[in-house]
């Protein structure tokens, strides 16, 4: 049993609170929200893929209040800390490739952040694949995820998403984050590349399909 959900379920009303300061310790998504509406400033349907309680989709609404935003997660309780407008949003507890099933080429936006070092090697190729098959012809993704460093913040960061998830994570090497994303999307795919606040293990790019 993963012991985050358990712990943080204690705090009460002041869950979302105490997790939000918590998780901007290692990365600022209202950067990531900002860097995403640069990119892409008129998208009209947003797949976001391991959305878990909602924290990034909450951004995604308040930077693209029109748009219609698919929110998706394998684990229970999709979007359960969620706080706004669900007017645009639609919360769904199923896998990317059930959506590339039945609905291949729908997506302009796909975010995909901080997903893939929670999964394992041999499934993250499949992953980008079927995220491909979900997005339009000319659609853009946009993938956020941690590198590896020698610095302190790194094992802290890693220590902590072990024990609170329980998984057997395994972040990246810049080198290894563009071979994979060219063997799913192509081999000029990634158009622009950036760091978000506050260190620069967050790395995040923009693919094309």
């Amino acid at each position: 049993m993963r012991p985050g959900p358990l712990i943080r379920r204690m705090f009460g009303p002041y869950e979302h609170a105490i997790a939000e300061a918590y998780r901007k310790l290692f990365v600022d998504l209202d950067d990531l929200a900002r860097l995403v509406g640069e990119w892409i400033p008129d998208p009209q349907r947003i797949l976001e893929v391991g959305c878990g309680e909602g924290a990034m989709t909450e951004r995604l609404v308040r930077t693209f209040p029109s748009t219609s935003i698919t929110a998706i997660d394998i684990s229970p309780k999709v979007g359960r800390l969620f706080k706004g407008s669900k007017s645009n949003v639609t919360f769904r507890q199923v896998s990317v490739d059930n959506v590339a099933e039945h609905s291949p080429s729908s997506f302009d936006l796909v975010l995909l952040a901080d997903v893939l070092h929670h999964v394992p090697n041999a499934k993250r190729l499949c992953l980008l694949e079927d995220t491909k098959k979900a997005m339009k012809p000319n659609g853009r993704l946009v993938f956020k995820d941690w590198l590896i460093s020698k610095g302190p913040i790194h094992w802290i960061c890693s220590g902590s998403d072990r024990y609170l998830t329980g998984d057997t994570v395994s972040y990246f090497r810049i080198e290894e984050a563009r071979s994979l994303l060219e063997a799913g999307f192509g081999k000029n795919a990634i158009q622009a590349t950036g760091h978000i606040r506050p260190w620069r293990n967050n790395f995040v790019m923009l693919v094309a399909r």
